[in-house]
């Protein structure tokens, strides 16, 4: 019983002889008592508040409230039970086994702690440790029919991970990722199982399933630097440079002269801010900067096959828009080998629309269709491809080598050996010379019709004499005369521009 400091002072002043020690003893005795109640008090309004957070869903702020009062009490087992059970729900399993094994230290018979315990245990993969908690509950309750089934997987499950260790060991991980599934749907916070899992998947290049294993690991582990960087290499390997930086910086707020992940950060970073800055300035139009930035991006990076994508992606887009059709195909081309992707196939038609290679433009849009058949861009590409084409099927043979209608027969000689020079196959090698081949050929069909009389009067009558179709008694090839073109190699001859 704790007096108050006026019953004190008259329990001692009734006789008057109160000395000034007994006083002041009586006084520290009073404050004490004083201060027992205010932090009982502040216990009390802790327990109230993290009680009101958590029937809110607000576990964040419930923590800290209970973090407070286990502080004012750590004796206190169901405070340290309701935080053990706070933690668990924020899956912080480390600290909620030590809630409850603190919790079993005060109060080796609180049945709830030992289950709990023993189920983080279990869904740990810890089924050692596991076992032991649910024996001792079925002593306590031999009939509880929840520990009794949970009991009943743990030998099982325990022999399943030696099997996987075996698998392992002899490099068999397609056979050890399917057991290892079914390890995590009764251990799914088991970091060594997620781990190993991750590990499999990346040895069978599945490797957007080792990141999202990894993912898991590193929120169960929280602290983990050589965690974050396997995963920013791993997003890096697929290309996402940009998530790849946001886990490298994980690694270095714990560790920043972590001796892998620094040196990986200052590449990364280069690589990231060149292809950011080529994705912004293509959206915003900007076609040059766009070029740039991702020509950057390869001088920093050369060996990772799918930043190289990245960078070849962009490329291709950006040189498509900004009408330089040869060297785009040229980069769409080396984008697609190292991944058939409908949106690249989609820009690689769109240059050879530019390009007036009808035909392939087809083709491609439809390989876009094959990959995503619901890809309405690939769709309406096809349509305006198709359209296209058969507008182009009546060439104009003045544009094609920029003369007037009543240009002379002098002036089209000199149009065609400018065209044909600058046009002609061998000044240029790889996926540009396609481009320069099905022009060379226009150009000499141009120069074919324009200068000889009876072939540009049917011309200029609004009839093709090269078309097949609109030829009346013609030619060979089917009134084709550069038909030979379309097949083997045809410039191995040299021409005569005049």
């Amino acid at each position: 019983m704790v007096l108050s400091l006026p019953e004190l002072l008259l329990l001692g002043g009734g006789e008057r002889k109160l000395t000034a020690c007994v006083l002041l003893l009586l006084l520290e005795l009073f404050l004490e008592g004083a201060e027992v109640e205010a932090s009982s008090a502040d216990i009390e309004n802790h327990l109230e508040l993290g009680k009101r957070f958590l029937a809110n869903n607000q576990l964040s702020d419930a923590l800290t409230h209970y973090h407070a009062a286990v502080e004012g009490d750590p004796s206190n087992y169901l405070t340290l039970f309701k935080r053990g059970t706070i933690y668990l729900a924020l899956a912080k399993t480390r600290f909620a086994i030590q809630d409850f094994s603190q919790v079993l230290e005060l109060k080796p018979d609180f049945t709830a702690a030992r289950i709990q315990r023993g189920t983080v245990y279990m869904k740990s993969g810890e089924f050692t440790e596991a076992a032991q908690d649910f024996e001792y509950v079925l002593h306590l309750e031999p009939y509880n029919e929840v520990i009794i089934e949970s009991q009943s997987r743990l030998a099982p499950a325990h022999e399943q991970w030696e099997i996987v260790q075996e698998l392992l060991d002899q490099g068999d991980y397609r056979n050890a990722i399917p057991m290892l599934t079914q390890l995590l749907e009764i251990a799914p916070w088991s970091i060594r199982f997620r781990q190993a899992r991750s590990d499999a998947y990346i040895l069978t290049d599945d490797l957007l399933s080792a990141i999202s294993d990894l993912r898991s690991v590193n929120r169960l582990s929280q602290d983990s630097t050589d965690g974050y960087y396997q995963l920013a290499k791993l997003l890096y390997r697929v290309g996402h440079a940009t998530n790849a930086l946001k886990e490298i910086r994980e690694c270095l707020r714990l560790d920043p002269e972590h001796k892998d992940c620094f040196p990986f950060y200052k590449r990364l970073r280069k690589v990231e801010k060149s292809l950011t800055s080529a994705e912004q300035s293509r959206d915003e139009k900007q076609h040059e900067q766009c070029i740039t930035s991702a020509l950057t991006a390869l001088k920093h990076e050369n060996d990772e096959p799918m930043i190289i994508f990245e960078a070849k992606r962009l490329l291709c887009t950006c040189y498509t828009r900004d009408e330089q059709y040869t060297k785009a195909l040229s980069h769409c081309n080396d984008a697609l080998v190292i991944l058939r992707d409908a949106q690249v196939y989609c820009d690689r038609a769109d240059a050879y629309i530019g390009a007036e290679m009808y035909d392939d433009a087809i083709h491609d849009f439809q390989e876009a269709l094959n990959i995503d058949e619901n890809l309405q861009r690939a769709k309406e590409g096809l349509d305006r491809a198709k359209k296209q084409q058969k507008r182009a099927e009546r060439r104009d043979y003045y544009a094609i080598l920029g003369v007037k209608r009543d240009a002379s027969k002098q002036e089209i000689h000199k149009a065609y050996r400018k065209a044909a020079q600058k046009w002609h196959p061998d000044n240029f090698q790889g996926d540009e010379k396609k481009v320069a081949e099905k022009k060379f050929i226009d150009i000499a069909a141009a120069k074919e019709v324009l200068t000889d009389p009876e072939k540009r009067r049917q011309f200029d009558n609004g009839q093709d004499p090269l078309d097949p179709e609109g030829q009346q008694g013609g030619f060979q090839h089917g009134g084709q005369p550069f038909a030979h073109f379309h097949h083997g190699s045809p410039f191995q001859f040299k021409f005569h521009f005049n």
